[in-house]
């Protein structure tokens, strides 16, 4: 069983056991604190496809704070003009929450 779920305007696949990162939850959120994410948009029971319009009503996917706080990876970004001595090096690491997902409820 599986759904395609949005969570801050990002779709993910979600299934049971596995692992999401996802952008950063905010301060409200503890490890072990449980977060329900209501907007599914398609649900997949053992060959049964649920598609919502837009959401499916009474799905949800139950997950389970593990780390509240991961770095990704940094991207630098580099602005130049050439022939104008411009140039600007920027660096940038996303913030996201890793969550367990407990159950898909469709």
């Amino acid at each position: 069983m599986y759904a395609i779920v949005e969570i801050q305007g990002q779709q993910f696949k979600a299934e049971a056991g596995k692992y999401l990162y996802v952008h950063y939850l905010g301060d409200a959120t503890k490890e072990g604190d449980a977060v329900e994410f209501d907007r599914v948009l398609l649900a997949d029971a053992d060959g049964t496809v649920k598609v919502g319009a837009p959401t499916v009503e009474g799905a949800k996917v139950v997950c389970e704070v593990q780390t509240p706080l991961v770095k990704g990876e940094k991207v630098i970004v580099f602005k130049k003009k050439r022939r104008k001595g411009y140039r600007r090096k920027n660096g940038h690491r996303q913030y996201f929450t890793k969550v367990l997902i407990k159950e898909v409820v469709a």
